[in-house]
């Protein structure tokens, strides 16, 4: 159990404030752990690759899709508020299904930031990718015939593996799914070791995750959404006291990229960390009362924002998406991309806000290439669509985070803050 006086003295320096005035901020206690991006949705020669956004958008319809499965198993139907719904199960288009005479430019996926953990002991070593959008750990077994090169993890070599009962199963859109079964054992990310971890070990790998340069997921969500309905390892490590801090954080670049377990590199940003309490007990980082501008002008407002580093496109709601991109002068929807596009040389100035500072997205990072190399029409990385998180969610993904260093603290099993500041 969280201790109460821990948790009763967080939550009001947090509420005395929303930005940097609590102990969290004067210690650079944690533990750093390098993590580096493989892949991109935009060719080397700057053209955008539509298959990998394809995919990345199926994929990620789907990651949502089943944590909210997990959040109604785990809460009860009364969980999905906000107007969430579960929806069917997206597919890949049949286009875009594996094709025995076309080989796609790149098999990577733009939404992993990956590091190093390992598990066992003796200790198992993985490369696996952090995401803030999901709750469970999972990499592939021994036993997994389907796992291409990937490492496999194998219980019976560790000293502190424990089989549980259950069963995994994740679903994707090209008919394929990850599945296996859930074991405990000693998890050490960055130094940072917590025993009795729940994980998934893998069986079956989808054609999804075959060729994935991480090994398997991390999940940094909260317990709601997980679906072995155990504590995710952050929250592992609070109960076990393995970190000093109830504290992660992110930087997100092109290189120095970290996440820094149990604190906040006070290296890595200058001024104060705005800090915003979750608005929502569903499991998510999800933060309230956001707004968008572009070029200084007001473009949406008064809407609920989820932070997930498991992404790189930023998706609203289609109705959203239509009124931002419609404050982007020379932008169209582009009917074959199903995404939205703007002149490569008058890329807008977009900001986010929760009602404190403007947080200003990078030209670079909101432009996804060229749509035909010379065209001058590039493709915008916010887009419209229906993911079953609410009326008025976005999902925030690297787009964003790549601007910011980003603090994810926690001060309950539902509750927490995220913080913004600017990058060093």
């Amino acid at each position: 159990m969280f201790c109460k006086t821990t948790l009763l003295t967080i939550a009001l320096a947090l509420l005395a404030s929303q930005s940097v005035s609590h102990a969290l901020h004067h210690a650079n206690t944690g533990v750093r752990v390098p993590i580096s991006k493989r892949g991109t949705l935009t060719n080397s020669d700057g053209t955008f690759n539509h298959d990998k956004a394809v995919r990345e958008i199926v994929k990620l319809k789907n990651k949502h899709r089943q944590n909210l499965i997990n959040l109604q198993k785990n809460r009860g139907s009364q969980a999905l508020t906000n107007g969430a719904v579960i929806k069917p199960l997206a597919t890949v288009p049949g286009a875009f299904q594996k094709r025995d005479s076309v080989a796609l430019t790149d098999q990577d996926d733009d939404s992993l930031w990956t590091g190093d953990i390992t598990i066992g002991i003796p200790p198992q070593s993985f490369t696996i990718n952090f995401d803030t959008g999901s709750s469970d750990l999972w990499v592939p077994s021994s036993s997994c015939s389907s796992c291409g090169d990937h490492a496999k993890y194998d219980p019976r070599k560790s000293s502190t593996s424990s089989r549980k009962i259950g069963w995994f199963e994740i679903s994707y859109g090209d008919g394929s799914s990850v599945s296996g079964s859930p074991y405990t054992d000693t998890v050490t990310v960055g130094g940072v070791g917590v025993h009795g971890q729940y994980l998934a070990a893998v069986s079956k790998e989808s054609d999804e995750f075959a060729t994935d340069p991480s090994d398997g997921i991390f999940g940094l969500g909260f317990r709601a959404i997980s679906q072995l309905g155990h504590n995710p390892y952050f929250f592992t490590a609070i109960e076990e006291g393995a970190v000093s801090q109830n504290v992660f954080s992110f930087k997100l670049s092109k290189t120095g990229s970290e996440l820094f377990i149990g604190g906040i590199n006070e290296e890595l940003y200058t001024g104060r960390i705005e800090f915003h309490n979750l608005s929502s007990a569903r499991g998510f980082w999800q933060i309230g009362g956001a707004s968008v501008s572009v070029n200084g002008n007001p473009a949406g407002s008064a809407f609920e924002t989820i932070i997930d580093s498991g992404t790189t496109i930023i998706i609203a709601p289609e109705h959203a998406a239509k009124e931002f991109w419609s404050h982007v002068s020379g932008s169209k929807y582009e009917e074959q991309q199903e995404l939205y596009s703007f002149p490569c040389n008058s890329a807008p100035e977009v900001a986010f806000s929760w009602g404190g500072k403007s947080w200003t997205i990078r030209p670079d990072d909101l432009n996804l290439g060229e749509i035909e190399e010379g065209s001058g029409t590039c493709v915008g990385a916010i887009a419209g669509g229906d993911l079953g998180l609410g009326d008025d969610v976005w999902l925030i993904g690297d787009t964003f985070m790549k601007n910011t260093y980003t603090v994810f603290s926690v001060y309950g099993e539902a509750a927490g803050a995220v913080g913004f500041a600017e990058l060093a």
